[in-house]
């Protein structure tokens, strides 16, 4: 099996590519404003911003991943000409996104609670508490943006992604001056500010990206089609998406399960790990990006039954990512203060965060091949494999090894991402594997309104 790119491919890849991972790093840069920002009043409000974000997406999580599901229903419709089941698996995203708003918003309601079940500082908890209760506002748009803009990635169209996440940002920037610090008459509402901005801004980009859109997205939404509502259609897309949301859950949960162990630590070191993460995040942003790129080409090959083009597309990401993690890595580990001294003036948070952004930098090689792995088997229709690898890597590897160094072997945080760096490796191999196997042979189209056998 030849995944061996030519230079036409990389050309290619670059053109859809460099517009996702400027689009993932816009996304990205949401939070490390409200992380920079916040980070300048007090530990304990940056802490606070930290384990809020960790709750936040840790129970939106499943529902991005279930509506990845567009990714191959979208990218294989596109690559058969066949429109008008983009436009059923489209709408019928959009009708599972209210099912998903209800229950996420009904689990971000007990915030506080959960936080002093699980023992994090008193001092911290409060103020987490109403940051969670902040973010159910934006809870509807912000899916309502994921179904958009899985879609137009999958198009290939990406531009209004990319206007409207650049606009975003500096209403953000903005929204955040006003509400965290009290500017213009406003009261001085801390970290609990930044979470109402951020529910407001994601309003403005659900409703931005779809005005900047609706040319590209009016032959797919200017009618609805009464086939959206087919019970056992629904069910099928939802079986699909399911095992996505479970591996982006599985996989966001090893990081906010190491959060909460942190929490344990103390303060500082939950404000030292926030900036680490924040940092690592940040770059783990292009790979992903590079993923969803791979998502679409593979997924248009397939539906064009050249799997020949699917082999390249899955070749050229391996290649891209694998360089950009190498430089960042490298960057990590050369000047580690540097980056730390960004986020906090601290002695002590500067510490812990200079100590673990170096074991950030070991790990990033493996983060991002194996989430460029997970989007070429998405794009194959491949859903069930990288769930059950994430099972297995994080949670029956990487979890336990971290527990051990941290509180067995005295490593303290060390220790916890130290274990993540275990868990990434394993995950890594085992997707590199599977994307050999499914590669390796004819790949059939994803079908929702007529089940393959």
């Amino acid at each position: 099996m030849n995944l061996v790119p030519r230079r036409s491919d990389l050309a290619r890849m670059l053109r859809l590519a460099l517009p996702i991972v400027t689009v993932q790093v816009g996304i990205m840069m949401l939070g490390v404003v409200d992380t920079l920002m916040v980070g300048h009043l007090s530990a304990t409000d940056l802490a606070a911003v930290g384990l809020g974000n960790i709750y936040f997406f840790q129970i939106a999580i499943f529902g991005i991943g279930m509506l990845m599901v567009l990714d191959p229903i979208v990218a294989q419709g596109v690559g058969a000409g066949d429109h008008e089941a983009a436009a059923r698996g489209i709408q019928r995203a959009l009708i599972i996104t209210l099912f998903l708003t209800v229950i996420a918003s009904l689990l971000l309601l007990p915030g506080a609670w959960v936080f002093r079940l699980l023992r994090q500082p008193p001092d911290v908890v409060p103020v987490a508490g109403g940051y969670a209760i902040g973010s159910i506002l934006g809870m509807f748009p912000f899916f309502a943006f994921v179904v958009l803009r899985q879609s137009l990635q999958a198009m290939g169209k990406v531009a209004p992604i990319v206007w409207t996440i650049a606009g975003a940002n500096v209403l953000n920037a903005f929204l955040n001056w006003v509400l965290i610090y009290g500017n213009l008459g406003v009261p001085q509402l801390g970290a609990v500010g930044s979470a109402w901005g951020s529910s407001l801004a994601r309003w403005c980009m659900a409703v931005a990206l779809l005005a900047l859109s609706w040319p590209s997205m009016r032959p797919y939404l200017n009618r609805f089609r009464r086939e959206a509502l087919d019970r056992r259609a629904l069910l099928r897309m939802a079986r699909l998406g399911t095992p996505i949301g479970f591996q982006q859950q599985l996989e966001f949960g090893a990081f906010g399960a190491i959060g909460f162990l942190m929490g344990l630590l103390g303060t500082s070191a939950m404000a030292g790990h926030q900036v680490a993460l924040n940092l690592a995040a940040l770059t783990f942003m292009v790979p992903l990006g590079i993923g969803a790129a791979c998502a679409v080409q593979v997924g248009q090959a397939v539906g064009r039954n050249n799997m020949a083009g699917a082999r390249r597309a899955a070749g050229t990401g391996i290649v891209l990512s694998g360089c950009f993690m190498f430089v960042t890595a490298g960057a990590f580990l050369a000047v580690p203060g540097f980056w730390a001294g960004l986020y906090s003036h601290d002695a002590t948070v500067l510490a812990i965060a200079a100590a673990l952004i170096p074991i950030a930098g070991v790990f990033q090689v493996a983060d991002g091949l194996q989430t460029v792995a997970a989007g070429i088997l998405r794009g194959a229709g491949d859903t069930l494999s990288p769930f059950l690898f994430n099972l297995l890597g994080f949670w029956l590897i990487g979890l336990p090894v971290s527990i051990l160094l941290a509180f067995r072997a005295g490593l303290g945080p060390r220790g916890l991402w130290w274990g993540l760096a275990a868990g990434l490796a394993a995950v890594a191999v085992l997707l590199f594997i599977r994307v050999r196997l499914v590669l390796g042979r004819d790949v059939r189209r994803v079908l929702i309104d007529t089940p393959q056998a």
